[in-house]
């Protein structure tokens, strides 16, 4: 028995033993018990995850890719979560334990399942994934660089994200009409920020939702005081801040007085 993939829930099963091995092998199983991984399919990553010392559980949203997992992977079983990973509540299963994420993730919903992470950052130390590659290198790129941007700014602020490799399409069930790129999140020892982590999200996210623009211009909304606004910081683009430089500036509106 087989799973067809579905395209309306972004499969492609990946095929390639040694590719699933590398992604296994990519996390450092320091410091949790518990490892998710999120759209297992058929579980070509998963059978190497169960070798590892710590404790596999699996969310899927496809039913008979759950009845594989369930036929094939008898020890797996009561560690099957049949959710969708966006919805789920999944303190129900891990209470306030951390855990790990790792997928080779559908590509219409991986930048959800890393905001997703983002929220549950306080849990989650490590993170690997399967991304497109466009994305796995924009969540990973420098200030200055065309692709930096919300994703880049978001992730690298409690996250240091290292872009591991390639993947081919020739290696997926159907083959995507892109490569992939795998990633790996760590968590820095310090990820809470000096600054209102809400008022963070949101300065990041409207600065650059016109990225062309300076951020005098583009954080308009904020109604920040002439003061301010003379800062040299507010003349400069999204793009050419650092995430240091981003924490600063929302220190800066924090405090700000009109």
């Amino acid at each position: 028995m087989t799973v067809k993939a579905k395209k309306h829930l972004g499969q492609h099963f990946l095929e390639d033993e040694s590719i699933a091995q590398d992604i296994a092998d990519s996390l450092s199983l320091e410091g949790y018990n518990d490892v998710l991984e999120i759209g297992p399919g058929m579980g070509v990553l998963t059978k190497y995850l169960l070798k590892k010392d710590t404790i596999t559980h699996v969310i899927e949203i496809d039913t008979e890719s759950v009845d594989y997992l369930k036929n094939n992977y008898l020890h797996l079983a009561d560690r099957i979560i049949e959710k969708d990973f966006l919805k789920y509540d999944l303190n129900l299963v891990f209470k306030d334990k951390p855990f790990a994420i790792i997928g080779n993730f559908p590509y219409n919903i991986s930048s959800q399942i890393l905001f997703k992470t983002l929220e549950m950052r306080h849990q989650i130390p490590e993170f690997s994934g399967m991304f497109q590659k466009e994305v796995a290198l924009r969540i990973c790129s420098k200030e200055g660089s065309k692709v930096y941007g919300i994703l880049s700014v978001l992730t690298q602020a409690f996250y240091d994200a290292e872009y591991l490799f390639t993947v081919p399409p020739s290696v997926f069930n159907p083959p995507p009409k892109v490569d992939s790129g795998v990633l790996l999140l760590k968590r820095k020892e310090n990820f809470t920020l000096p600054c209102d982590e809400k008022l963070f999200f949101k300065v990041v996210k409207t600065g650059f939702q016109q990225r062309r623009k300076t951020l005098r211009n583009s954080l308009k909304t904020f109604n920040l005081s002439d003061n301010l606004k003379a800062n040299t910081i507010f003349g400069q683009r999204p793009e050419q801040l650092s995430v240091s430089q981003f924490i600063e500036l929302t220190s800066l509106i924090e405090n700000d007085e009109n």
